[in-house]
């Protein structure tokens, strides 16, 4: 058996990396979290997210993954923003991008260096290292809570006393053996404040979430047509949604990212929404270049778009959404119906139909003229 390896100059050196939080526990903290997403799976809160169940025995338990994993180094950076995230919502002609996702893809900013990191252990200590960034079905925020980083709030989400909401996690599983933090107490109390502000009620109870119901999940990770019922709550809410992040308030002990790379894009801000709805697929990459919004696609992200414009009630985004009828794409065609349908006054609405139905196959389209048309 290895001896026990010193924390510090591990630490300190993930910490020189650029790493704002780091912590050390083992894989066998976290059973209590795998008994919650059972329960979670059970009740199909994960939607169209079936990775979750294939994948389930190894998230649930690091040893299943790894069964020589011994230690496991949780690492934080800090991605806050230096404004409200939520004052983009009173722009009705621009939309809202998650504040995590306007600076460059964090996956590969972290992913650099940690494994730079994690070279530096090995050749110094030994042992098998496997570095993780969102690329292996892992527990991340329950390890992170087990390792003292924060804890998961009524929300879910990680809460820090130092860094407020705003921590993108990794970690390294080691064969070394080093010394456990102390898990982080829930410091949550009494409050309520992103549970009662989530526009979809996705937060049924303290510490669950229905990711059906969730404006980062519909829009992110949702594949389809994005149910009528929660088409107004979504708002200009184009990708993701920071509001039951943006409201905590353990935030006021957050400041501004220090790595220049989170830092958003100035065309990321307020991006207008009748620009965005006129990228076709060259504009879109070429516009998120580096960014996590790429891996959306272009129709995905423009159905998103058009809700907003929908949501806008703007007559000068109107011909925008008009264009948008004849778009190759029926998941665009459809939310294109919806969007006309209520910006348009109800004579405009009925002169279009006529053209555009008649050339439509796609079933689910003519389902949205047929609705809009009731």
């Amino acid at each position: 058996m290895t001896d026990r390896i010193e924390q510090k100059p591990v630490r300190d050196r993930l910490l020189a990396e650029g790493f704002d939080a780091v912590g050390f526990t083992k894989p066998g903290q976290i059973s209590a979290a795998g008994r919650r997403l059972e329960e979670f799976l059970e009740r199909d809160w994960q939607g169209d997210m079936q990775w979750m169940v294939s994948k389930a025995d190894r998230r649930a338990n690091p040893f299943v993954l790894w069964p020589d994993v011994r230690s496991i180094i949780v690492v934080g950076m800090n991605y806050a923003p230096s404004s409200d995230p939520l004052s983009i919502l009173n722009k009705s002609d621009c939309g809202g991008i998650s504040v995590y996702a306007q600076g460059r893809d964090y996956h590969d900013v972290i992913k650099k260096r940690l494994k730079k990191a994690a070279h530096w252990i090995q050749d110094r200590y030994g042992g098998d290292l496997k570095v993780f960034v969102d690329t292996a079905p892992i527990m991340e925020k329950p390890l992170a809570e087990a390792a003292g980083l924060g804890w998961q709030g009524k929300h879910t989400n990680l809460v820090s006393s130092d860094f407020g909401s705003w921590l993108f996690l990794a970690s390294i599983f080691t064969t070394l053996d080093f010394a456990e933090d102390k898990a982080h107490v829930d410091q949550c109390g009494t409050c309520s404040s992103c549970i009662d502000i989530c526009p979809t009620n996705a937060i049924p109870a303290p510490y669950q979430l229905d990711a059906r119901r969730c404006i980062s999940y519909l829009t992110i990770e949702h594949k389809g047509h994005i149910a009528k019922s929660f088409r107004a709550a979504i708002g200009n809410r184009i990708y993701g949604c920071d509001d039951c992040l943006a409201v905590c308030p353990w935030n006021k002990f957050a400041a501004q990212a220090r790595e220049q790379a989170f830092h958003p894009r100035s065309e990321l801000q307020a991006p207008l929404l009748k620009e965005l709805a006129a990228l076709d697929d060259g504009g879109f990459r070429d516009l998120f270049t580096a960014s996590p919004i790429k891996r959306l696609g272009r129709d995905r992200f423009v159905r998103n778009v058009l809700i907003a414009i929908g949501n806008s009630h703007r007559r000068d985004l109107l011909e925008s959404a008009v264009r948008l009828l004849r778009d190759p794409s029926p998941l665009v065609r459809a939310m294109a119906i919806w969007a006309v349908r209520e910006i348009a006054a109800s004579d405009e609405f009925k002169r279009l139909r006529p053209t555009h139905m008649a050339q439509e196959t796609d079933t689910a389209v003519i389902a949205e003229w047929n609705d809009a048309d009731a």
